[in-house]
């Protein structure tokens, strides 16, 4: 016999988690779609030239690549940007640009596992190609907001907000000019991108290390750990433009944040809801303008569960055509991880609400037409197909997460009528059965609910 087991960092979901996963997905596209994005695919497995050295020494590291059957040197997606630019690049004179798309697809990494963190996951990926106008990287801010907002964030106890942490790779650049230590932004920005997991003396130690600079070089760019948003943007961006006075790029970075953080409090966004962290750098070496990263309140360990930025040279390398771009990605797999931990989800393993039982074993004929009709209705609907004890079958939808029960034996056919069992308080009452068929009969079983009846 084999044994039944997963490799490390994959994982199986059981209903209970792949229905919110769905649900999730259903969501992203919901928003995406409304600001005018649309879907595209590409293949899980790339030449290998078309992904190495495009995200980071580390991600090249992490790529599952092997020779396939033809002899070609290929590899799996680490990310949905590198195979967009690609795809972008190759298809140019198809698209009509601005380019507004999005994409949901499995990445693979093979980096060392832990809580939230899988070497197979799905990213949720939204993008704007053919612009450098900061009005894309303003919408990308909008559309994260949107994202998380319509997802149900909602424990038991209370409602759990999330931060949209902002940054620009101008302020970061511009910073490293200024003293003098431009040529190594690389290791630079990459370790500082690690303050929130090792710490600023863990960071200081190894930014001086792996970039080979001075402790007084280190310290200067850390002074972005100390610029916070306690005493307000404004008080932020003040403190950035005297930290960058002087430098060009830096001052033009903290001019495009100081707008964007404008615009999306002039589009309704809470003022506390998206906020300046000049720490943030993401460790991906493509993204040249604006950052994101958002988390969760209560779990903020758990780390940014949507982030992304603005790149505007990664399609360079496939073409000569300038496709700047900027997006972001939902971290599915994270969010539902979170979500899982901070008891979120409701323990259920059905899509729908209504479950019908089989006890009258001479009317399966009379059941099947009766669960047709309910579907018709609108009302989502699954049949026992075995014909068994009525407590057998009710303890059966009671495990599953059903909402009601339609319950209808002999007497109750011989009367034309049913009774509709609710599983949470145990009630039950009786209806007509030709009255679940109409026009607003839906209504009956609409529950506070995620997952809706079948429309």
């Amino acid at each position: 016999m084999i044994t039944p087991r997963t490799l490390k960092g994959f994982r199986d979901f059981l209903p209970e988690l792949m229905l919110p996963r769905e649900q999730l997905i259903e969501t992203a596209t919901a928003v995406y779609r409304s600001y005018g994005f649309c879907p595209i695919d590409t293949p899980a497995l790339e030449y290998l030239e078309i992904l190495q050295g495009k995200g980071s020494d580390e991600t090249d590291k992490q790529l599952y690549q092997f020779t396939d059957h033809g002899g070609r040197q290929v590899g799996l997606r680490f990310d949905l940007t590198v195979p967009l630019a690609r795809y972008t690049a190759q298809h140019y004179a198809d698209l009509t640009f601005p380019f507004k798309r999005y994409h949901f697809g499995k990445v693979w990494r093979g980096e060392n596992t832990q809580a939230g963190r899988y070497r197979e996951f799905m990213q949720c990926d939204f993008d704007t190609i053919g612009t450098k106008s900061l009005a894309a990287d303003i919408e990308t801010a909008l559309v994260i907001n949107d994202l998380l907002e319509h997802i149900d964030l909602k424990t038991k106890q209370t409602f759990t907000g999330f931060r949209i942490r902002v940054n620009n790779r101008k302020v970061l650049s511009g910073l490293l000019d200024k003293h003098g230590i431009a040529g190594k932004s690389v290791p630079i920005l990459r370790t500082l991108d690690k303050i929130s997991k090792i710490g600023k003396e863990a960071v200081l130690r190894e930014m001086t290390e792996s970039a080979d600079i001075t402790v007084h070089q280190a310290e200067a760019v850390l002074q972005l750990i100390d610029i916070n948003n306690t005493d307000g943007t404004d008080s932020v961006i003040f403190s950035l433009q005297k930290l960058l006075s002087g430098n060009p790029l830096g001052e033009e970075g903290v001019g495009e944040l100081a707008d964007l953080i404008r615009c999306v409090h002039a589009a309704g966004v809470p003022a506390d809801r998206i906020v300046i962290d000049a720490s943030i750098a993401r460790g991906l070496d493509y993204y040249t303008g604006t950052i994101y990263e958002t988390f969760l309140d209560e779990m903020p360990q758990i780390g940014s569960v949507c982030s992304g930025g603005r790149y505007d040279n990664l399609a360079g390398v496939y073409t000569k055509q300038e496709l700047p771009g900027v997006g972001a990605s939902l971290g599915l797999d994270r969010l539902i991880s979170a979500m899982e931990e901070l008891d979120m989800l409701e323990k259920k393993s059905t899509p729908v609400h209504v479950f019908l039982p089989f006890f009258a074993a001479d009317r399966l004929t009379d059941y099947l037409k009766l669960a047709a009709n309910l579907r018709s209705a609108g009302i989502g609907t699954e049949f026992y197909p075995e014909a068994r004890k009525l407590g057998q079958q009710l303890k059966y939808a009671d495990k599953r997460g059903f909402r009601f029960a339609v319950i209808v034996g002999e007497d109750e056919f011989a009367k034309g009528v049913c009774q509709i069992k609710d599983l949470k308080s145990g009630t039950s009452t009786e209806c007509p059965i030709g009255e679940l068929f109409q026009a607003d009969s839906a209504a009956r079983f609409a529950v506070s609910s995620s997952l809706l009846p079948l429309s």
